[in-house]
């Protein structure tokens, strides 16, 4: 990620089900749906930092429906989720898009 601007970096993942990342999507987020991924930013200056949740259920099924394999399909959602702590979202069409090529950029590293 140095790629990116940042100097250093401290992630932590955490892998749970989906009915744990469900509640915290409502808790913190108030969106009443299964994700794969929920990502807390606790970024300071130049120091990519933050804790990631990741639902295995979600991803396993997401790697079926995708046609890839579970580890591809598992290193594309961490990647994901540092993306977030980077700044970039996934909201718009166009966000959307630059997401999904540095997805394929860091996957291809």
């Amino acid at each position: 990620m140095l790629d990116l601007g940042f100097s250093a970096c401290n992630l932590s993942y955490v892998f749970v089900g989906d009915d744990e990342l469900h509640k915290m999507n409502l808790k913190f987020l108030k969106h009443d749906t299964l994700t794969d991924i929920i990502t807390f930013d606790f970024n300071e200056k130049n120091s990519l930092s933050g804790e990631m949740y990741i639902s295995l259920e979600r991803v396993e099924e997401n790697a079926g429906k995708f046609g890839v394999a579970l580890t591809e399909e598992l290193r594309r959602v961490m990647i994901h989720g540092v993306l977030h702590l980077a700044g970039f979202g996934d909201k718009t069409r166009s966000e959307k898009i630059k997401m999904r090529s540095l997805e394929k950029k860091y996957i291809d590293f």
